[in-house]
């Protein structure tokens, strides 16, 4: 149930994400006091302070829902998410191939395919960005995100037509995509390190295909 309600939070289902985090809070700790050593309540913590955007706080939890259970596949791509969020882009990779190798059927994986190429993008290893992109977009087309990274993409190789259809396709399915300084808003880019590698790359690329800054 706590999980149920974190997934509420971050997937934006919640009327009220403050009493349904505070709800889950209670839940997971209910669950560590009688199971110590649950690899599913230590991964479940993780989730609830993820959805509180306490990624730095977060990562022990999945690392100890590792080692407890090293084949929880979505432990690791969570943790390898959060490892790029709070500034160790180098880092995150490797857990996101771990988690695909684990579970290449994972219903999830488009996502996870998805968060490999905003890492890849920022990192400025562009045709590794777009392999993965596409393969997110192929799993699930219907990935805001994952049109908007690869219309950033597409305009750094200067390929403006396919930028600006990707672009179309992530304006037509979140309204974040209506201008460049609501994209800046994303709590994605809270790390300085990670702004700055936006800057240079995912925010260059959007201006590039045409989405205005205002």
């Amino acid at each position: 149930m706590a999980a149920t309600l974190a997934f509420r939070v971050t997937d934006d289902f919640s009327d009220d994400p403050d009493k349904d985090l505070h709800r889950a809070e209670g839940l997971v700790a209910q669950a560590l006091a009688a199971s110590p050593d649950s690899a599913l309540a230590h991964y479940v913590k993780g989730q609830v302070l993820f959805a509180q955007s306490r990624c730095g706080d977060a990562i022990p939890e999945y690392e100890r829902a590792i080692s407890l259970d090293h084949s929880r596949a979505p432990a690791y791509a969570r943790l390898g998410w959060c490892k790029f969020l709070t500034g160790s882009a180098d880092e995150a990779i490797p857990y996101f191939e771990q988690a695909m190798h684990l579970s290449p059927h994972e219903p999830t994986i488009a996502p996870w395919y998805g968060r490999m190429g905003v890492i890849y993008l920022l990192q400025s290893h562009i045709d590794e960005a777009i392999a993965s992109l596409e393969k997110a977009s192929s799993e699930n087309e219907r990935l805001a995100f994952v049109h908007a990274y690869l219309a950033a993409g597409y305009a750094l190789k200067d390929e403006t037509d396919r930028a600006r259809a990707e672009l179309a396709e992530a304006q037509g399915l979140s309204k974040m995509y209506s201008s460049l300084a609501t994209v800046k808003k994303s709590n994605w880019f809270d790390n300085p390190k990670i702004r700055a590698l936006a800057e240079a790359t995912y925010f260059l690329g959007l201006r590039k295909a045409g989405l205005p800054e205002v």
